[in-house]
């Protein structure tokens, strides 16, 4: 047998927020509906989803506008990095993420290092633009600038 749910949320593999979907009994039963990820198809929880649908798209605008000026700010900010390089200026180490973020942290810009993305470590002393993802609709670029001691 079949049971007709809405979901409430995206479900890999199964379809997204507010379709309504036939699964397995066992299914609904045991793990959609406990979880609240999708509920029976009726007028209460059409009305839920709706909500829930409008309270979410108030925070995807929010998150998007915040990252919007996060990436402003980004701009306009340039980080410097001193490191330690030994003879023809070659660098004890390489320059990460990590680094970065910590530099950029002094200058009090607080992102996590995970969405900064540096491809390969930086290996060498020049100054270099770091792409940073904010959000899915927003990418940054951060001057970073690596001079030796």
């Amino acid at each position: 047998m079949a049971t007709e749910l809405l979901l409430m949320e995206n479900v890999p593999n199964l379809g997204n927020e507010g379709d309504v979907v036939n699964v397995a009994d066992g299914y609904a039963r045991n793990y959609l509906v406990p979880k609240k990820i999708a509920e029976k198809v009726t007028a209460a929880a059409r009305a839920r989803l709706a909500k829930l649908m409008e309270q979410r798209a108030e925070e995807r605008k929010l998150e998007l506008a915040g990252a919007r000026a996060l990436a402003d700010k980004l701009a306009k900010a340039s980080c410097t990095i001193t490191v330690k390089t030994g003879e023809d200026d070659k660098l004890y180490g390489s320059v990460n993420n990590a680094d970065i973020a910590k530099s950029l942290s002094e200058q009090g810009i607080e992102i996590d290092r995970h969405i900064i993305v540096v491809e390969e470590p930086i290996k060498e002393l020049g100054v270099f633009d770091v792409k940073v993802k904010l959000h899915a609709d927003v990418n940054a670029t951060v001057k970073v600038w690596i001079v030796g001691e």
